[in-house]
């Protein structure tokens, strides 16, 4: 079975499909803003990154989340919750980790199917 690559960069690529299942590398929103702000910027570059797949958040199987303070749990998840499906909500993870940058408040994983 063959491995497609869609916006590859010399670090990573920003997908890959194998078979019927897409990964999304880690995504991060603009260096800076609230977690909330961070949240959205995530969640509408997944909804792109997803698109280029041919696929969508409905079809979302998991998803990988760090916080550079878990105390922002409670101000994700309220933009999470907003953005998730109901009745397609994936299997889901959240822990606290140093990020790339002390900029990134928030990271998200994705896997999904096509």
């Amino acid at each position: 079975m063959s491995i497609r690559r869609i916006d590859v960069g010399p670090r990573m690529s920003a997908i890959n499909i194998h078979g019927n299942t897409v990964y999304l590398a880690g995504q991060v929103g603009n260096p800076g803003g609230s977690v909330a702000q961070q949240t959205r910027d995530v969640l509408a570059t997944i909804d792109e990154l997803l698109a280029k797949a041919g696929t969508d958040k409905t079809r979302i199987l998991q998803a990988i989340i760090w916080l550079a303070d878990m105390a922002d749990f409670a101000e994700m998840n309220a933009e999470w919750d907003k953005w998730v499906p109901q009745g397609n909500t994936p299997a889901r993870a959240t822990g606290e980790a140093k990020l790339a940058a002390p900029e990134y408040k928030v990271e998200m994983i994705i896997t999904a199917a096509i």
